[in-house]
């Protein structure tokens, strides 16, 4: 990698920022926009993650940005590189794993980093170096030789990653780095991830729908909706914009109408009143204090209580906040297994 930061006259110790995006909007058959003015910086050497219902433009984002797709306006850089007149320089620095099987499953694992090494243009002398490093490096050396398809998801997965690691990247863009993973599967590859990014400083850029995957392992997250980043900030700065503690309600099918919500929303104490379905969570300074009011105002609209909880503001409760619904990823989950695990079988 230090042959490609010399090729164009970059000197590592001085770049801070990573990835800068300014006012990008990207309109899709003229009248769709998916993106709408977004303007962020990572720092290099930091985990951010992006979180947003489906559609809400992150893919759009994450395409930009590895050169994909060029912006309809604004620009994009990557350590200083224009994505759009600098592509090809940009391409050098980076890695993208897709949500999408990106291995062959007919040939082994071996096979696989092989093909990718010669794609990337690794000098022939250096790749079973490389190869066998990476394969070290994400716990699949023992498993090298064996048919992919005879692999476990978690491994695929983590194969696919190797195969981007293989160049060293400055960047590596993850679209779902675990989606469909049973939680100790997750949470092997993203032991492997932090490894890689200790060893190398390597900026991770990543799209997931996992609440805790977020803010477990980010530095940095932003919460997109509708095109527009809504709230960005660490875990703890964001959970902290939401303030006070949380009651959430599980109440009768279409228990609050908007004269209900209406009456709510001018209860002292009250500092936000969030609906999701069924579900309604009340932003509050005193939990204690105020349910019982709360409780007598429901039974007198005579909507019914199922459950009743208190917590501090969780990351679920703050992309509530922001993007007013909850993420429901439980029929793109399944689909996305589904379709791996055909394709693994073959």
């Amino acid at each position: 990698m230090g042959r490609l930061w010399a090729e164009y006259g970059i000197k590592a110790t001085f770049l801070e920022t990573a990835i800068e995006v300014k006012d990008v909007v990207k309109i899709f058959n003229g009248n769709f926009r998916a993106l709408n003015g977004i303007s962020l910086k990572v720092d290099s050497g930091r985990i951010f993650a992006l979180l947003g219902p489906n559609g809400a433009g992150k893919t759009t984002l994450m395409r930009i940005l590895t050169t994909q797709i060029n912006p309809s306006s604004g620009n994009a850089y990557v350590f200083g590189l224009d994505t759009v007149r600098e592509g090809s320089q940009v391409r050098k620095l980076i890695s993208y794993v897709p949500q999408e099987m990106s291995v062959w499953t007919d040939i082994s694992g071996y096979e696989n980093l092989l093909i990718y090494s010669k794609i990337y243009g690794i000098p022939r002398e250096e790749r079973g170096a490389i190869i066998n490093d990476v394969l070290e490096s994400m716990g699949l050396y023992d498993f090298s030789d064996k048919l992919v398809k005879t692999y476990s998801g978690g491994m695929v997965r983590r194969l696919e990653i190797a195969c981007a690691l293989l160049i060293r990247p400055k960047i590596l863009f993850l679209d779902e780095p675990t989606i469909g993973l049973d939680p100790s599967a997750r949470k092997v590859v993203w032991e492997k991830l932090k490894m890689f990014k200790k060893d190398y400083g390597t900026t991770i850029f990543f799209n997931t729908h996992y609440m805790d995957e977020a803010e477990i392992y980010s530095d940095l997250i932003a919460i997109i909706n509708k095109g527009k980043i809504v709230t960005i900030g660490t875990s703890e700065e964001l959970k902290h914009s939401v303030g006070g503690e949380i009651l959430h309600f599980i109440l009768e099918e279409n228990g609050l109408n908007e004269d209900v919500l209406r009456e709510l929303e001018k209860v002292d104490g009250i500092k936000d009143v969030m609906v999701s379905n069924s579900d309604a969570t009340l932003v509050v300074d005193d939990a204690e204090t105020i349910l019982p009011y709360i409780m007598t105002f429901f039974n007198k609209k005579n909507i019914l209580v199922k459950r009743v909880s208190i917590t501090r503001p969780t990351l679920d409760d703050v992309f509530l906040k922001y993007a007013g619904t909850r993420i429901d990823a439980s029929g793109r989950l399944s689909e996305v297994t589904q379709v791996r695990r055909m394709m693994r079988r073959g």
